[in-house]
């Protein structure tokens, strides 16, 4: 058997095999009921709110944003920080010290990291769907476009998580290194409130990230096209948006790969004994 097929299978197999772990983990299964509960009662309590002049109420508008939202801060700081672990623990020079144990590392870790996405979306979309009227408008066409922006977008974000947890210095500093961007970069993009109500250039930077993209074009998926109005330049740019995020899954496939071999050239016992020392004196 093809030595690094071998590595991917059971990286693979390693995947699933924590994605199941995950699954069956209390403090896992309470993180997503609770932005689960956290999201459906924002949405709740601005049902009957419309969104300017477009007709729509909140949930509808805010839902598909809210999913992308998830999705880019699932799938950016989730792997960042697991990365970001695994490199001070130790577990990545000992899979380094393996034959062919890096392909299988990062298959892993992007098998495990995008399944549980399916438990953040679903925990918040499934209820909505019962709780709240009118959040797809374009039918069987919509879902096949969510479930394809989903993947899209799975790719336009994942590999840039790997990127961040391995040029992150230290586990302790991902807080203003990774998560601190990621929320600011979400809060620009439209996710909880209509991009149009910040200033120009923002807007504009906004545009230049995978994240705005990724709700614009889930609320393109989910409602009418009468809701093109509250959209920049009042016009839906699906087409745009799909080449946008297929060009950041192009450099993040072309750019992670380099990095994480980059990081695991560098990565030695000694290094591994500085970070937990590090982390000791952190802790005291």
């Amino acid at each position: 058997m093809n030595p690094t097929r071998n590595a991917v299978r059971q990286g693979l197999r390693r995947g699933w095999t924590e994605f199941l772990q995950s699954l069956r983990s209390p403090q896992d299964q309470g993180f997503y009921l609770f932005t689960g509960l956290v999201t459906l009662a924002w949405l709740w309590f601005n049902r009957n709110d419309e969104v300017g002049d477009s007709g729509l109420l909140y949930p509808s508008f805010a839902l598909p944003s809210i999913l992308g939202g998830f999705l880019t801060f699932g799938v950016v700081i989730g792997p960042a920080y697991s990365l970001a672990m695994e490199r001070e623990d130790g577990t990545l020079l000992r899979h380094k010290a393996l034959p062919h144990g890096m392909p299988g590392y990062v298959t892993g870790q992007l098998t495990m990291q995008s399944l549980s996405l399916a438990p953040s979306l679903l925990v918040v979309l499934l209820p909505a769907l019962l709780l709240f009227d009118d959040l797809m408008h374009r039918g069987a066409a919509g879902w096949a476009t969510v479930l394809g922006l989903v993947v899209l977008g799975l790719l336009a974000t994942l590999p840039w998580g790997m990127v961040l947890g391995a040029a992150v210095p230290s586990v302790q500093k991902m807080g203003t290194w990774g998560m601190l961007p990621i929320l600011v970069l979400v809060g620009i993009s439209g996710i909880l409130a209509p991009v149009q109500a910040l200033w120009g250039w923002v807007q504009a930077v906004a545009q230049l990230f995978p994240v705005y993209w990724l709700g614009h074009g889930l609320r393109w998926a989910f409602l009418p096209d009468a809701a093109a109005a509250g959209e920049l330049g009042e016009v839906w740019r699906p087409g745009l948006a799909v080449l946008v995020l297929a060009t950041w899954a192009v450099a993040g496939c072309l750019v992670a790969p380099r990095v994480l071999r980059r990081m695991a050239r560098r990565q030695s016992g000694s290094q591994v004994q500085a970070a937990r020392e590090a982390a000791l004196q952190w802790v005291r």
